[in-house]
């Protein structure tokens, strides 16, 4: 009974919807390492344009639904999904006994580098805010995030960002980053975030800031070359199908750039068009039909809100 209300509120026209962007480290560097484990980064933070969807109508208790062509993997989670835990959390907050019954409709591969479980529950507590008419602080949503995972006070606002700390401190970037397009690949297996810093040489990199904003694609690259992504070597030898897929990406003709993004495993290629990258990612899916290949743009700083306006047909 409960599905059943759910779709006739949404059939009604009260259900409201939250993209969750995938979240892409164009470089990421470790700088140091907590006494309680935790590692310390210095990282720039962009989103592409391809995302989850969270959907939500109300209902007298909260409940989540998943759908999508990455459902099955989250399917273990159980109560302890991210847009679960966002929301009673937002609930708990705001001292609120209200529910939801919520929709995730999973289009990103899960454990794969792009901030999936993040962006979802950034998007859940966006969107619940909304759903609740809630007028919670910008500070007061960040805590709950990092509550939840480091990359999640990024992804609440889903614009580019120097991050350091362990997520928490984040630094809005000064000037507009150039037009991009990304073609976005991942062998289809997942790679826990865990085991690859465990593994990783215990050295860290002195911090360092990209600089001036890049404004322009051919400095955005040449800052970038300066850079790294320190987990990417160890990725790469935990999970050799990572190589394969940095050396695909960069052999595309167009391609400016290739990097693993996060944790891994998915990596990502620079383009200068829109074409290009089309392109670019159908001719990688053509050679490597058992990947995930998506081309999309990157996202820019005020772009969130029109996805939003897309609505409940979107997507990703």
């Amino acid at each position: 009974m409960r599905a059943e209300r759910a779709a006739a509120a949404a059939a009604a026209g009260s259900a409201l919807s939250e993209p969750a962007p995938a979240k892409i480290n164009l470089y990421l560097h470790v700088v140091g390492r907590r006494d309680d484990g935790y590692h310390l980064l210095d990282s720039l933070l962009v989103f592409a344009a391809i995302h989850d969807l969270v959907v939500a109508a109300p209902a007298e208790e909260l409940s989540l639904a998943i759908e999508g062509p990455f459902a099955p993997a989250l399917a273990a989670a159980g109560e302890n999904n991210l847009v679960l835990r966002a929301a009673r959390m937002l609930a708990e907050a705001a001292a609120l006994r209200r529910g939801a019954h919520l929709r995730l409709i999973k289009h990103l591969p899960v454990a794969a580098g792009l901030g999936g479980g993040s962006a979802d529950a950034a998007a859940a507590l966006r969107l619940l805010c909304r759903l609740w008419r809630l007028q919670m602080p910008a500070a007061d949503l960040a805590e709950i995030g990092l509550r939840l995972g480091a990359d999640v006070p990024a992804c609440l606002a889903s614009q580019p960002v120097l991050v350091s700390g362990i997520g928490e401190r984040l630094e809005p970037l000064t000037a507009a980053l150039p037009e991009a397009y990304f073609v976005l690949a991942n062998p289809g297996n997942p790679v826990p975030t865990a085991p690859v810093f465990r593994a990783r040489p215990p050295d860290f990199r002195t911090a360092r800031p990209i600089g001036a904003v890049p404004t322009t694609l051919v400095a955005l690259i040449d800052a970038l070359g300066r850079c790294a992504n320190d987990l990417q070597a160890t990725a790469v030898r935990l999970h050799p199908e990572i190589g394969e897929v940095l050396d695909a990406l960069g052999a595309l003709p167009g391609a400016r750039l290739a990097r693993m993004s996060g944790s891994g495993g998915t990596c990502f290629a620079l383009f200068a068009s829109r074409s290009a990258a089309a392109a670019g990612a159908g001719m990688l899916a053509r050679l490597r039909p058992t990947w995930w290949v998506a081309a999309t743009p990157m996202l820019k700083h005020d772009a969130l809100g029109a996805i939003a306006a897309r609505g409940l047909d979107e997507s990703g």
